[in-house]
């Protein structure tokens, strides 16, 4: 074991950090640097700092990320309209690359030899965490307890816990991995491993149950510029505010409960369960903008392409030159995404019943039913005519 001075734990006072923060000061009898990035956790913040330093930190960076984590990590991913294997939205995906530029700085900033994260060797926290170290500093040394202690299960880490007194939100009854920022928040672990169980309502925090919602709808318009939200009802909003107001929303009527089992980079499949409350409002009304000011075949290239990008977003490659280049793609797609979107709430779903825009590409002269004067409907006649040539020629031939 190579010799540590000081190391930066990316910490967020739940069980495995915790326990970890402790673990280092004993194996490595080194400084720990204790950060947590404000992205949006509310109340799990409230003492994060204390405990930190009960458990045994010599310093705590506490940072407030937030604008920062939506103006330059969300909203760069909804522009893409990201979304994992058709449902997920990337909640924990979109925050491990600010968390882990933030904790490199630190460790540049105290001098440290090491950081360290609290991803299990299983998961794909630990691919996205280091892989954002390696590409800010090749020669970072990286502590990743899970793949070296002897503490192989959470019914360990409880009973370490215990042991040195360290207060966790753990319990045996509830004994979920959870993972909270202000676009999500993650359910892991404990009965959901089998995904045949149901999850149970008292484990969700976010959001009231559907079935609990009120029972008349909510109508809110979301205005965009440049494919980026703006405002919420005709009230400009800064990003981490906008989002703030679209999950207070959601969170009423039951908006962006998923239950998924998803394929790991690592190569396993996980069964997860997700509050998205207001970046799912957020992505529908997205969507109702594009459709009116998005040409097709932009639209249309565009869209073959987010299942890459969702997938280099999921397993880690923020800081990739490929990212880079479909990042620019999709922000140039978005140059008239400009305009607004009327929605409807209720009891867990979200209608689009208006979209309008100066930039509009849709003309109701065009497309109208009644008579017009700017379409003839004879020219119909040779392009399809032209489009069937080749199936005709096939026919023929097969004759």
């Amino acid at each position: 074991m190579s010799e540590v001075k000081k190391v930066v734990l990316a910490y967020s006072g739940g069980l495995d950090t915790s326990v970890i923060l402790k673990w280092l000061g004993e194996t490595y009898s080194c400084d720990v640097v204790a950060f947590s990035a404000d992205i949006g956790q509310e109340e799990e913040l409230d003492t994060i700092e204390e405990k930190a330093m009960k458990t045994g930190a010599s310093k705590v960076y506490v940072d407030d990320l937030k604008e920062t984590f939506v103006a330059d990590y969300v909203f760069p991913a909804f522009r893409a309209n990201a979304l994992y294997e058709g449902r997920y939205l990337l909640g924990t995906s979109i925050a491990r690359p600010l968390i882990a530029k933030r904790q490199m700085e630190i460790a540049k900033l105290e001098g440290a030899d090491a950081v360290s994260h609290g991803a299990t060797g299983k998961g794909n926290d630990q691919v996205r965490f280091e892989l954002g170290y390696l590409s800010i500093d090749p020669e970072i040394k990286i502590i990743a307890p899970w793949r070296e202690w002897d503490l192989n299960s959470r019914t360990a880490l409880m009973e370490f816990a215990e042991k040195h007194g360290i207060p966790v939100p753990v319990t045996p009854k509830k004994p979920y991995s959870t993972d909270r920022n202000l676009l999500h928040i993650s359910y892991e672990g404990g009965v959901l491993e089998d995904p045949w169980n149901e999850p149970p309502e008292d484990m969700f925090i976010l959001s009231v149950s559907p079935q609990e919602a009120p029972d008349k709808s909510e109508h809110v318009e979301i205005t965009f510029e440049n494919g980026d939200p703006i405002a919420v009802n005709d009230a400009t909003l800064s990003p981490a505010n906008l989002l703030k107001e679209l999950n207070r929303l959601g969170s009423c009527h039951g908006i962006g409960r998923i239950d998924l089992v998803e394929n790991r980079f690592v190569g396993m499949k996980s069964r997860g369960v997700y509050e998205t409350p207001g970046g799912t409002i957020l992505r529908a009304a997205h969507m109702a903008v594009e459709s009116i000011t998005m040409d097709r075949e932009v639209m249309h290239i565009r869209d073959s392409l987010i299942p890459k990008y969702s997938e280099m977003l999921y397993n880690g490659f923020w800081f990739s030159p490929e990212m880079r280049l479909l990042q620019n793609t999709m922000d140039q797609a978005q140059q008239n995404v400009t305009g607004t979107a009327r929605l409807e709430l209720y009891k867990g779903n979200v209608r689009i019943t208006g979209r309008k825009s100066d930039l509009s590409i849709y003309h109701e002269d065009f497309a109208t039913f009644e008579d017009d004067k700017v379409y003839s409907q004879k020219d119909a006649e040779g392009f399809i005519r032209l489009n069937a040539l080749r199936l005709r020629i096939q026919n023929l031939m097969n004759r």
